[in-house]
């Protein structure tokens, strides 16, 4: 009974032979992008897939965008939410009142106050 793979002439990791000659790459374009401080990424798209218009720079990480005289300016972060302000968002003030009269109507019927 052999030892070792299961499979012959195989091992963790290894990749398919030659693979130039089984397949043919898609056809690519590749597409520049520019942050504002001046750094470059090369995107190789598909060729019939339309380039999006900005592209997260790898180095600083700020948007970068294809005209290298025009980059997009630094983006604004956005400020943290706390729970309650999504709450706040989805919900009047009437339906929070109502939710909270609820809730303490069940709780005191479990405690058996009336």
């Amino acid at each position: 009974m052999p030892h070792g793979s299961a499979i012959r002439g195989t091992r963790v990791g290894s990749g398919p032979i030659r693979p130039v000659e089984r397949c043919e790459p898609a056809p690519r374009r590749e597409v520049t992008y520019w942050c504002a401080k001046g750094h470059s990424v090369e995107v190789l798209l598909a060729a019939d897939a339309p380039a999006p218009p900005t592209w997260d720079c790898p180095r600083c990480g700020q948007q970068a965008g294809q005209d290298a005289h025009n980059p997009p300016g630094p983006s604004r972060a956005e400020p943290y939410k706390t729970h309650l302000a999504y709450v706040k968002e989805r919900r009047s003030d009437a339906d929070g009142e109502a939710i909270l009269a609820e809730a303490l109507a069940a709780l005191r019927h479990r405690r058996g106050e009336r």
